[in-house]
């Protein structure tokens, strides 16, 4: 597997709905990589991801680690592409963590095939109890639902390991805001190649030249 197989110890700053993912293919490939989490809900401040990433990789730099950043631009709009240049850092592909699960092409022709498409991923339908509804407040205010996704015209589910528990939750989670749900089987091969390739870079980057 090139570098990523070097038995040289890659610190992975992980964005939370990526960090078990990332342990799970890492394992499996037999991949050097210590996952440092940063929480999932930093998605709907991200502005406060460029800053809490330097944060964490210059103290780990400190320690003399390498590290790589797993999180796509995640709506920074090119600030944590800032970060990482200051810091001599790589991180994954793609604009938002879809990107990297399903391929920067297949979402940009779901979307543009129909812009009104709420994507999921795995993550995303294990967590949606927390990470959106009690987020956006639909536990306590259920009506707000309409405000919030009345522009939305389907679901489509990037499913990367399907379950029946999960197949369940996604199902009430398309009955819950009202809209036909689409399952795309995509397995993890697209974050497979993505993190391999960061890794493969960030050990690149350490080599002596």
């Amino acid at each position: 597997m090139g570098a990523a197989s070097s038995s040289a110890p890659v610190a992975v700053i992980a964005c939370g709905a990526l960090a078990a993912r990332v342990r799970e293919v890492s394992a499996r490939h037999d991949w050097p990589v210590e996952v440092h989490p940063l929480p999932a809900l930093l998605h709907d401040r991200p502005e406060k991801i460029p800053p809490r990433v330097a944060e964490l990789a210059s103290a780990l730099q400190a320690t003399g680690r390498t590290v790589a950043v797993a999180y796509a631009d995640c709506g920074t709009y090119g600030a944590l592409d800032g970060i990482c240049s200051s810091l001599g850092l790589h991180r994954l592909g793609g604009l938002h963590c879809y990107d990297v699960i399903a391929g920067a092409e297949r979402v940009r022709r779901l979307l543009e095939e129909e812009p009104g498409t709420y994507l999921l991923t795995d993550y995303l339908v294990a967590s949606f109890a927390k990470t959106v509804v009690a987020e956006l407040g639909l536990d306590r205010h259920p009506e707000l639902a309409a405000d919030y996704f009345g522009h939305y015209r389907r679901v489509v589910w990037l499913s990367e390991n399907r379950t029946e528990k999960l197949a369940r939750r996604a199902a009430g989670i398309a009955e819950l805001l009202g809209l036909p749900l689409e399952t795309l089987e995509v397995g993890t091969g697209g974050i497979e190649r993505e993190l391999e390739a960061l890794l493969a870079a960030s050990l690149a980057t350490e080599e002596p030249q």
